[in-house]
C-alpha cells in the first residue's frame, strides 16, 4: 500500500496513506463512536463503504513503533455550494487512541491548544488546516492547490483554489469538538436524527424504483431541490440503482435512495434509553425496530418531495421499508430546512421517531481560497447531510 511519512517526531509518526489495509479496517471496526453521556455504538459494514468511497478515500494514520494508533478519513468530493461547485474534503473515520486526543475544550475561543503551531499535537491539526497537506492535494509552485494539473490563477501573490474542509461533530463530543476548534474550523450549521418506522410495512403500487435510465432526470430535479443548500453532493444518490420514486398522474412527486446498514449499539442514555436496550428488545413488535447487537436499518438519502406533497414521504418511506426488508431508517437533515420541519410535523413517521431523542449533530468547516462574501453562504443556508457518511 502506497504510504507517505508526513511527520516523525521522536517516536510517534504521521503517515499518508492512499487506501486503508488490515490494519485500518481492524481498527475502524473496533472503534465504539459517540460521546460520553450519549448514544454509543460502532459500525458493522464499514470494510464495504470504505471500498465504496474508492480512490476518494485516503487516510492520515498515527504510528508509534510501527503501531497504529489512530486514523483519520479524508473523502475528497466536489459540493454544490447554493449552486456553485467546489472542491472539498470531508473529515470521517476518527479514530484517535485516547493518549493523543486533545484536552477538554478551553472556555473561549483564544484559549486554544497552546503551542498548535509546534509540538507533535500541533503538528498534526496543522495536517488539518491545509487542504495541500492532505492525500489528493498538490501543490504548485504559487502556493495554489491542484488535483491533477488544474492549476489556480495566480500573479504577483500565491493564490488558493477554493476548497472547503468540513467534519460532522456530536455536540455532546468535547474532545472531538475541541480538535476541530484547535485546527480553526468554525461551527456552521446543526442537524438532527429523524427516524422512521413500521412494525408491518406495506407495498406500494405507486412506487417503483427507477431504471439506471431514469437517474439522470432525476439527479436533475434533485439539484434542483437543493440548489439554496450549501454541501450538497451527488455522489452517492443512485448507490446500487437503488433510488425509489412516488409517481402522481405519471409524474415524479417524491423520491428516496435506500442505503442498507447496520450498527451494534452499546448505550443508550437516561430511561427511555435503559428501555430501548433492555427491555423492549424482549418484546415481539419491537425487535422488529431495534435490536442492540444488531440494529438493522435502512438509510434514506437525497430526499426530493415536489411542494405540496410532503403528506406522501410517509407513503414512500414504509414502500421503501417492505421493498428493502427493513423496518426501520434513519436520515439526517439540517434542523432549519424546509424538509425538516415537513417531518418532523408529521404525525406518520412512526413509533421509533417518537421515542428518538437525539442531540443535535454539529457541522464545522474551514475555508481556503474563498471570499468573504462565498463563505457567508455557508452560515446562511441549510446543509446538505449526506445520508451515506453515516453508513
Amino acid at each position: 500500500m502506497d504510504q507517505e511519512k508526513l511527520i516523525d517526531y521522536k517516536k510517534p509518526e504521521i503517515r499518508k496513506l492512499s487506501k486503508a489495509d488490515d490494519d485500518v479496517i481492524a481498527l475502524l471496526k473496533d472503534t465504539v463512536l459517540g460521546s460520553e453521556g450519549g448514544m454509543r455504538y460502532s459500525m458493522q459494514n464499514t470494510p464495504e463503504r470504505i471500498a465504496t468511497y474508492g480512490d476518494s478515500l485516503s487516510f492520515l494514520a498515527l504510528y508509534k513503533r510501527n503501531s497504529l494508533k489512530g486514523v483519520i478519513g479524508l473523502c475528497r468530493r466536489v459540493i454544490s455550494n447554493r449552486g456553485e461547485k467546489c472542491d472539498a474534503t470531508h473529515l470521517r473515520y476518527l479514530a484517535i487512541h485516547s493518549a493523543f486526543q486533545t484536552e477538554r475544550a478551553p472556555g473561549r475561543r483564544s484559549e486554544r491548544f497552546s503551542g498548535a503551531g509546534e509540538g507533535f499535537k500541533g503538528r498534526i491539526l496543522d495536517l488539518l488546516r491545509e487542504p495541500e497537506h492532505l492525500p489528493g492535494g498538490d501543490k504548485t509552485a504559487n502556493g495554489s492547490v491542484t488535483d491533477g494539473g488544474e492549476t489556480a490563477a495566480g500573479g504577483m501573490e500565491s493564490a488558493v483554489r477554493p476548497h472547503v474542509m468540513y467534519a460532522y461533530v456530536e455536540s455532546r463530543n468535547e474532545r472531538s469538538r475541541n480538535m476541530i476548534n484547535q485546527s480553526g474550523y468554525e461551527y456552521i450549521r446543526s442537524f438532527l436524527t429523524v427516524a422512521f418506522s413500521r412494525f408491518n410495512p406495506k407495498a406500494n403500487p405507486a412506487v417503483t424504483r427507477l431504471t439506471p435510465e431514469e437517474e439522470p432526470g432525476m439527479a436533475a430535479l434533485l439539484d434542483e431541490q437543493y440548489s439554496d443548500y450549501c454541501f450538497y453532493t451527488d455522489e452517492f444518490s443512485f448507490l446500487d440503482h437503488k433510488y425509489y420514486v412516488l409517481r402522481r398522474n405519471g409524474e415524479i412527486v417524491a423520491g428516496v435512495g435506500a442505503i442498507p446498514a447496520k450498527y451494534r449499539v452499546v448505550n443508550i442514555p437516561g430511561l427511555w434509553g435503559w428501555l430501548m436496550m433492555k427491555v423492549l428488545p424482549r418484546t415481539p413488535l419491537f425487535r422488529r425496530l431495534f435490536q442492540p447487537k444488531a440494529f438493522r436499518y435502512v438509510i434514506f438519502n437525497a430526499i426530493y418531495c415536489r411542494k405540496g406533497s410532503e403528506d406522501l414521504l410517509p407513503d414512500l418511506f414504509e414502500a421503501v421499508c417492505a421493498e428493502e426488508g427493513y423496518h426501520t431508517a434513519l436520515t439526517w437533515l439540517d434542523d432549519h430546512s424546509r424538509l425538516f420541519e415537513t417531518l418532523r410535523t408529521n404525525r406518520r413517521m412512526g413509533a421509533l421517531n417518537r421515542m428518538l431523542n437525539a442531540k443535535p449533530g454539529l457541522v464545522y468547516a474551514l475555508f481556503s481560497g474563498l471570499t468573504s462574501g462565498e463563505a457567508e453562504k455557508f452560515y446562511d443556508s441549510p446543509a446538505y447531510i449526506s445520508g451515506f457518511d453515516f453508513s
